[in-house]
Protein backbone atom coordinates (compact mmCIF):
# COMPACT_ATOMS: atom_id res chain seq x y z
CA UNK A 1 0.00 0.00 0.00
CA UNK A 2 1.43 3.35 -1.06
CA UNK A 3 0.70 6.45 0.95
CA UNK A 4 0.85 9.77 -0.84
CA UNK A 5 2.23 12.78 1.02
CA UNK A 6 -0.38 15.20 2.27
CA UNK A 7 -1.01 18.12 -0.03
CA UNK A 8 -0.33 21.38 1.77
CA UNK A 9 -3.36 23.63 2.08
CA UNK A 10 -2.95 27.19 0.94
CA UNK A 11 -4.25 29.85 3.26
CA UNK A 12 -4.92 33.50 2.65
CA UNK A 13 -2.66 35.95 4.41
CA UNK A 14 -5.66 37.26 6.33
CA UNK A 15 -8.26 34.50 6.84
CA UNK A 16 -11.98 35.16 6.86
CA UNK A 17 -13.15 36.62 10.17
CA UNK A 18 -15.34 33.59 10.85
CA UNK A 19 -12.36 31.23 10.41
CA UNK A 20 -10.52 33.06 13.18
CA UNK A 21 -12.80 31.43 15.76
CA UNK A 22 -12.27 27.89 14.42
CA UNK A 23 -8.93 27.60 16.25
CA UNK A 24 -10.46 28.33 19.65
CA UNK A 25 -12.66 25.52 20.98
CA UNK A 26 -14.61 27.80 23.30
CA UNK A 27 -15.45 30.09 20.38
CA UNK A 28 -16.13 27.33 17.84
CA UNK A 29 -19.86 27.64 18.51
CA UNK A 30 -19.78 31.27 17.40
CA UNK A 31 -18.53 30.45 13.90
CA UNK A 32 -22.01 29.71 12.44
CA UNK A 33 -23.18 33.05 13.78
CA UNK A 34 -20.54 34.86 11.75
CA UNK A 35 -20.86 32.58 8.70
CA UNK A 36 -24.51 33.57 8.27
CA UNK A 37 -23.52 37.24 8.06
CA UNK A 38 -20.67 36.90 5.55
CA UNK A 39 -20.70 36.85 1.78
CA UNK A 40 -17.48 35.54 0.28
CA UNK A 41 -16.48 37.28 -2.94
CA UNK A 42 -13.98 36.68 -5.72
CA UNK A 43 -13.42 39.08 -8.57
CA UNK A 44 -11.33 39.07 -11.74
CA UNK A 45 -11.27 40.40 -15.29
CA UNK A 46 -11.92 37.64 -17.85
CA UNK A 47 -12.26 38.12 -21.62
CA UNK A 48 -13.21 41.79 -21.42
CA UNK A 49 -15.60 41.33 -18.50
CA UNK A 50 -15.19 42.09 -14.82
CA UNK A 51 -16.65 39.10 -12.97
CA UNK A 52 -17.68 39.00 -9.34
CA UNK A 53 -18.63 35.67 -7.79
CA UNK A 54 -20.47 35.64 -4.45
CA UNK A 55 -20.93 32.49 -2.42
CA UNK A 56 -24.52 32.67 -1.11
CA UNK A 57 -26.13 29.22 -1.00
CA UNK A 58 -29.67 28.58 0.18
CA UNK A 59 -31.38 31.59 -1.35
CA UNK A 60 -33.96 32.20 -4.06
CA UNK A 61 -32.16 34.62 -6.38
CA UNK A 62 -35.40 35.99 -7.84
CA UNK A 63 -36.66 37.08 -4.41
CA UNK A 64 -33.63 37.35 -2.16
CA UNK A 65 -31.02 39.20 -4.26
CA UNK A 66 -30.86 42.85 -5.29
CA UNK A 67 -28.01 44.08 -7.50
CA UNK A 68 -27.58 47.78 -8.19
CA UNK A 69 -25.04 49.98 -9.95
CA UNK A 70 -24.61 53.66 -9.18
CA UNK A 71 -21.67 56.03 -9.63
CA UNK A 72 -19.35 53.20 -10.69
CA UNK A 73 -20.24 51.20 -7.53
CA UNK A 74 -21.68 47.68 -7.76
CA UNK A 75 -23.79 46.72 -4.72
CA UNK A 76 -24.98 43.19 -4.02
CA UNK A 77 -27.64 42.74 -1.34
CA UNK A 78 -28.94 39.33 -0.34
CA UNK A 79 -31.22 38.07 2.39
CA UNK A 80 -31.43 34.53 3.66
CA UNK A 81 -34.00 33.03 5.99
CA UNK A 82 -34.30 29.43 7.03
CA UNK A 83 -36.68 27.51 9.26
CA UNK A 84 -35.82 24.07 10.62
CA UNK A 85 -38.27 21.88 12.49
CA UNK A 86 -37.24 18.77 14.42
CA UNK A 87 -38.28 16.94 17.58
CA UNK A 88 -41.19 19.30 18.15
CA UNK A 89 -38.91 22.34 18.04
CA UNK A 90 -38.31 24.89 15.34
CA UNK A 91 -35.33 27.13 14.70
CA UNK A 92 -35.20 30.25 12.60
CA UNK A 93 -32.06 31.75 11.17
CA UNK A 94 -31.86 34.76 8.97
CA UNK A 95 -29.38 37.34 7.87
CA UNK A 96 -28.77 40.01 5.31
CA UNK A 97 -25.61 40.64 3.35
CA UNK A 98 -24.44 43.79 1.59
CA UNK A 99 -21.20 44.20 -0.32
CA UNK A 100 -20.22 47.18 -2.48
CA UNK A 101 -17.34 47.11 -4.94
CA UNK A 102 -15.83 49.82 -7.12
CA UNK A 103 -16.01 48.85 -10.78
CA UNK A 104 -12.77 49.01 -12.77
CA UNK A 105 -12.15 51.92 -15.17
CA UNK A 106 -13.88 51.43 -18.52
CA UNK A 107 -16.79 49.44 -17.05
CA UNK A 108 -20.03 49.60 -19.04
CA UNK A 109 -22.89 49.97 -16.57
CA UNK A 110 -25.33 49.03 -19.36
CA UNK A 111 -23.59 45.68 -20.00
CA UNK A 112 -24.25 43.80 -16.74
CA UNK A 113 -25.54 40.24 -16.42
CA UNK A 114 -26.12 38.14 -13.33
CA UNK A 115 -26.55 34.36 -13.01
CA UNK A 116 -27.05 32.05 -10.04
CA UNK A 117 -25.97 28.42 -10.14
CA UNK A 118 -25.35 25.95 -7.29
CA UNK A 119 -25.10 28.63 -4.61
CA UNK A 120 -22.79 30.93 -6.58
CA UNK A 121 -24.00 34.32 -7.82
CA UNK A 122 -21.93 35.57 -10.76
CA UNK A 123 -22.18 39.19 -11.87
CA UNK A 124 -20.45 40.05 -15.15
CA UNK A 125 -19.77 43.66 -16.17
CA UNK A 126 -18.43 44.54 -19.62
CA UNK A 127 -15.16 46.46 -19.65
CA UNK A 128 -14.58 48.52 -22.80
CA UNK A 129 -10.81 48.37 -22.79
CA UNK A 130 -7.72 49.43 -20.97
CA UNK A 131 -8.03 52.34 -18.62
CA UNK A 132 -6.85 55.77 -19.62
CA UNK A 133 -3.18 56.42 -18.92
CA UNK A 134 -2.22 58.33 -15.83
CA UNK A 135 -2.42 62.08 -16.35
CA UNK A 136 0.11 64.39 -14.76
CA UNK A 137 -0.90 67.90 -13.73
CA UNK A 138 1.64 70.67 -13.77
CA UNK A 139 1.83 72.82 -10.67
CA UNK A 140 2.16 76.51 -11.39
CA UNK A 141 4.12 78.70 -9.01
CA UNK A 142 3.39 82.39 -8.41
Amino acid sequence: MTTLPATPKSHALLPEFSEFFAGFPSFAGLRPLFDTRLMRLEDEVVDGHYEVRAEIPGIDPAKDVDITVRNNQLTIKAERSEKKEFDGRSEFSYGSFVRTLTLPPGSDEDDIKATYDKGILTVSVGVSGPSAPEKHVEVASK
